[in-house]
């Protein structure tokens, strides 16, 4: 990071870590973005919990509203996909610079 987050940015990534502080949530996040092709219906990320799907689908809305993931309706079932760039984004913000003479 080059230089300290002002006020806008720093309320936008304290809403992102505020979602990701939920355990449900990341490993929906995680079941997201590993999938092969990008995107994942809810109806095969229900049965990878011991929780209802309105609960599951109230943390899927959370990560929506957190700006990390979108999704669409197709007939029954809602797709979900990561939105690009974000993970790039908060990795880019949790990397620690190297400083010149620094060591690994």
């Amino acid at each position: 990071m080059s230089a300290p987050l002002d006020d806008e940015r720093a309320a936008r990534l304290a809403k992102v870590f505020k979602a990701l502080g939920d355990p449900v949530r990341l490993r929906l996040l995680s079941m997201i973005a590993s999938r092969e092709g990008g995107e994942v219906c809810v109806c095969e990320m229900t049965p990878a919990f011991d929780l209802s799907q309105p609960t599951i689908s109230h943390h899927l809305k959370l990560l929506r509203q957190a700006g990390l993931i979108d999704c669409e309706r197709r007939g029954t079932w809602v797709y979900y996909w990561v939105l690009p760039g974000v993970l790039d984004q908060l990795a880019a913000f949790l990397t620690t610079p190297q400083t010149a003479g620094a060591t690994a």
